[in-house]
């Protein structure tokens, strides 16, 4: 999965996703903390909705299949 493709992601979402560089998300989706792990990991099969104006992406971890989440704070 590439981090262009927007899997799931609400439309609210999708359009703070958009706005953030590609260099940006790839940073974003590969520094994700896993609690399983006990180390940053990258976020798989994510998906991505707006919370009380934060976007938060959902997923799995890259390495233990995990749930992990990120939040993503910024105006």
């Amino acid at each position: 999965m590439t981090i262009e493709l927007i899997p799931q992601f609400t439309e609210p979402a999708a359009k703070l996703w958009a706005v953030i560089p590609a260099d940006a998300k790839k940073k974003i989706l590969a520094n994700v903390w896993c609690s399983k792990c006990q180390h940053g990991v990258t976020i798989t099969h994510f998906t991505g909705e707006v919370k009380a104006g934060i976007l938060l992406l959902v997923g799995k971890c890259s390495e233990c299949q995990g749930d992990v989440a990120r939040v993503l704070e910024g105006s």
